[in-house]
């Protein structure tokens, strides 16, 4: 199938006004990432680097924002050896 020279002009145009695509931002290494015990540690850089991967989650990298999830569970959650003391009576409904 043949293409008319006004169709594929427009689509040349279109092609060649998109410009190279910008390189990826290489992902940071698991030894530049805080761990999460770390993370848990600093409460002040826990909860900046929260709002930071709420907005900026593409340049901040998976893995950091990974771990500070885990840090906000595990401060919210804590260690989960917390036994369940039911009331001695029961409630009156």
């Amino acid at each position: 199938m043949k293409m008319p020279i006004t169709a594929a002009l427009p689509l040349a145009a279109l092609l060649a006004a998109c410009g190279p695509s910008p390189a990826p931002t290489p992902a940071p290494k698991a030894a530049d990432v805080p761990s999460v015990e770390e993370l848990v540690a600093d409460p002040v850089r826990l909860k900046e680097l929260r709002r930071r991967c709420i907005t900026e989650r593409p340049t901040m990298g998976d893995l950091l924002c990974n771990r500070v999830a885990e840090a906000v569970n595990q401060r919210f959650f804590g260690d989960g050896k917390v036994p369940y003391t039911p009331p001695k009576e029961p409630p009156k409904f």
